[in-house]
């Protein structure tokens, strides 16, 4: 399996009350537990990434709850206002427990 691996792309720098683009992309195969293996034909267990959280100093700003449907390596591109300097915190959870999480600053100036 390929190695999951989130990437975003956050402006190190803002004005106080400007808004933002924020973009997300994480590697992951998103296996829906439809699909069968071609060799033994048994059905491939689930494995999706179900909730995308995003906060701000501990605000909640962005949260996505996922189902088998979405394609594999999800994408998300959203704005946020950003009212003072921070850390943007991302975490993506998937049905084997697993936590993919990255933080990035903005800084107000």
């Amino acid at each position: 399996m390929a190695r999951i691996r989130p990437r975003v792309r956050v402006p190190r720098s803002a004005d106080a009350g400007e808004v933002v683009t924020l973009k997300t992309l994480i590697s992951h195969p998103m296996e829906s537990g439809l699909r069968k293996d071609s060799k033994a034909g048994e059905t491939i267990p689930r494995r999706i990434i179900h909730t995308f959280e995003v906060t701000f100093n501990d605000q909640s700003v962005f949260t996505a709850n996922l189902e088998p449907a979405v394609s594999a390596n999800p994408y998300f591109e959203f704005q946020m206002k950003v009212p003072e300097s921070g850390t943007v915190h991302f975490a993506w959870h998937d049905d084997n427990g697993e936590v993919y999480e990255l933080d990035k600053d903005i800084k107000v100036g």
